[in-house]
């Protein structure tokens, strides 16, 4: 089973991803979902005018390194020891 975090990292690429697909080219595919960063949060903050497809390539990658540290923490956590040394 998948933990809270790792789902969250999961939906931060999703979103960037299809925000991207979504400004580039229409993505009808759960629209409310997964392009709510692109349509409701990124045109709200004025700095971002002109650099959406940045923005969502950002959620992505904001998403992966949740990723990426929740699988990290996931397996120094099995290991029973956290100093990293095998």
């Amino acid at each position: 089973m998948r933990k809270p975090v790792e789902l969250v990292g999961l939906l931060l690429v999703a979103e960037g991803i299809s925000g991207v697909i979504d400004h580039l080219w229409y993505q009808p595919i759960f629209g409310w979902v997964l392009n709510f960063v692109n349509r409701v949060v990124i045109p709200r903050i004025d700095f971002l005018a002109g650099y959406e497809i940045v923005a969502n390539l950002a959620v992505a990658a904001l998403g992966g390194l949740v990723l990426l540290a929740s699988t990290g923490l996931t397996t120094a956590g099995a290991n029973g020891s956290n100093d990293g040394v095998a």
